[in-house]
């Protein structure tokens, strides 16, 4: 049994006015982000992040710093990610922080990190922002990682300043945030020098981490300041040219939490602890759905395509971290498809490269994402009161199975939005993955959408359901279906959907997710890294780790 601390109770958002280890600074086309943890801050305040080192409540905080660039500051092109101590950048991931915590939390945790980092690049990709990391000091581990997913590197050149990666030599386990990934897919180290970097503990600094590609320069402590600036500059001045909107405040959500019910405005969560079952509801727009990307900036955060994202993005995240034991959640959707339908329209229609409909957009493109790497089964239900049109209809593409009700009213309405708008990490449209033997199928079911809403059985024939039932079979059919995935070894489903909803291309989110993350999960078990003679469960103490010797 894992005796070690249960996952605290965090709560996923927050605002720079409650920062406790970033400070969010704007100055034009340039931001700072600078990161000074307070070291009994964190979400268990008997942890002390000591130099640097983070925990969950310190990337939620970036999470949400990187959130509001795009849609608070778009003007910004630009963005230093820095220290507030003089020698330390980030030590990383806090260990005992780690060395603590449940198998979930830990596995749980690094995903998290990973599609932080990665929001970083898409940020870098698709909304015009550059980040560089001005390295002040040691960064070791996950403080690296960070480092790697800015665009550019620069490390202070003193003569004990060092980048590493340690977790290999130190604490028996693997960097936890894609940094074996983006070493050699990313910044193309070679791959004897990046096996010798991530087994030297004591790092690489000055000219060597340059030379091996580790970093893009070093800069002597005396010109460091100056040095970012200008290479600040200089990558605001290379930002793609996109468009920029005033940008917009993002409110808090306040969704009402009971026992067993999270309400949102839009979404709701129901959890029954005794089948570990889970039903998601997400709810179209009740009000005028915009037309142009004007009247959707006059509408705000407060509009359903931004509201209904964030809130469903909250309730994915609290159903990994608050309830663990919830093995399957079936996707539910209500209001009018018409709405909804228009909604995909809009995001994808012709106003589409406004800076308001591109950031809605990409916003539910990582939702969506994040569901992928949600290690829970989904079945997407539909029936009279469906309503899977428009974006919608994504999330219920995103399903592992479909259950669909034979019956007059029942409808799905694919978009332009199916056609690759909310791309999944290989990079293909959900339709494309779906349909990876027969791309025409795919196209078969945007024409079939173009026409107008999807009735049941001709959903059936383009081949969305996995199941199809009239209504005297149709709730037994998916009791059966839900009783017998819930009887099934979590640890097996994990790794089957993980291996089915990353079909097709490999890209580096693949890599990460359905490789580097599988390997994490399962070093995570071993006695070598979390055993009472493990490495990781060891550090800090005069003891030597003791291994089993075995490779296997």
């Amino acid at each position: 049994m894992d005796k070690s601390a249960a996952a605290p109770q965090v709560v996923f958002e927050t605002h720079p006015s409650r920062y406790r280890h970033w400070s969010l600074a704007v100055e034009g086309e340039i931001a700072r982000l600078t990161m000074k943890v307070e070291p009994f801050g964190g979400a268990n305040d008997e942890v002390e992040l000591k130099s640097n080192s983070y925990d969950l409540s310190v990337d939620i905080e970036l999470a949400d710093a990187v959130q509001r660039l795009r849609f608070t500051h778009p003007q910004v092109k630009a963005v230093v990610v820095t220290s507030g101590h003089d020698k330390i950048f980030c030590a990383g991931a806090n260990i005992y922080m780690l060395a603590g915590s449940t198998h979930p939390f830990k596995v749980n945790f690094c995903k998290y990190t990973n599609e932080t980092r990665l929001s970083i690049e898409e940020a870098s990709a698709q909304s015009g922002i550059k980040f560089l990391a001005a390295c002040n000091g040691a960064t070791a581990g996950g403080g690296y990682e960070l480092a790697l997913a800015c665009d550019e590197i620069v490390l202070v050149d003193d003569g004990s300043s060092t980048i590493s990666l340690p977790e290999v030599p130190l604490l028996g386990v693997l960097p936890g945030t894609g940094g074996l990934t983006r070493v050699v897919d990313k910044r193309k180290v070679r791959r004897d020098l990046a096996d010798a970097f991530s087994t030297l503990a004591e790092g690489v600094k000055g000219r060597r981490a340059v030379e091996w590609g580790l970093v893009d320069a070093v800069v002597p402590r005396s010109k460091f300041a100056d040095t970012i600036l200008q290479r600040a500059k200089a990558l605001a001045a290379r930002a793609p040219q996109v468009a920029r909107g005033p940008g917009i405040e993002l409110d808090a959500l306040d969704p009402r939490v009971e026992a067993g019910r999270i309400e949102y405005r839009h979404v709701t969560l129901e959890l029954d602890a005794k089948t570990r079952v889970a039903t998601l509801t997400v709810r179209a727009p009740s009000g005028e759905v915009p037309k142009t990307a004007e009247q959707a900036l006059a509408k705000g955060a407060d509009g359903w395509g931004i509201r209904a994202a964030r809130e469903l993005d909250d309730a994915l995240l609290r159903l990994r971290f608050h309830h663990e034991t919830v093995g399957l959640v079936l996707l539910r959707s209500e209001g009018d498809r018409a709405k909804a339908h228009a909604v995909g329209e809009l995001l994808a229609g012709p106003d589409k490269d406004a800076w308001i409909l591109r950031e809605t957009r990409l916003l539910w493109q990582r939702v969506l994402r994040r569901l992928d790497t949600t290690a829970r089964s989904f079945f997407a239900v539909v029936d009279e009161k469906s309503c899977f049109a428009g974006p919608l209809f994504e999330l219920f593409a995103a399903a592992d199975r479909s259950y669909v009700l034979d019956a007059d009213g029942v409808e799905v309405w694919p978009g332009p939005l199916s056609e690759g708008s909310l791309p999944g990490w290989n990079g293909l449209s959900r339709l494309e993955t779906r349909f990876l033997a027969a791309p025409e199928k795919a196209k078969a079911v945007v024409a079939a959408g173009r026409e107008g809403p999807i009735d049941a059985a001709r959903a059936h024939e383009l081949g969305l359901a996995t199941a199809f039932a009239d209504d005297i079979d149709f709730e037994e059919e998916l009791r059966v279906a839900v009783e017998e995935r819930a009887s099934l070894s979590p640890d097996a489903l994990t790794g089957m959907e993980a291996s089915y909803r990353f079909a097709g291309p490999e890209t580096l989110a693949t890599k990460i997710f359905g490789r580097l993350s599988a390997w994490q999960n399962w070093i995570f078990i071993r006695p070598n890294a979390t055993g009472e003679t493990g490495a990781l469960t060891l550090y800090g103490k005069p003891e030597r780790p003791k291994f089993d010797w075995r490779r296997t």
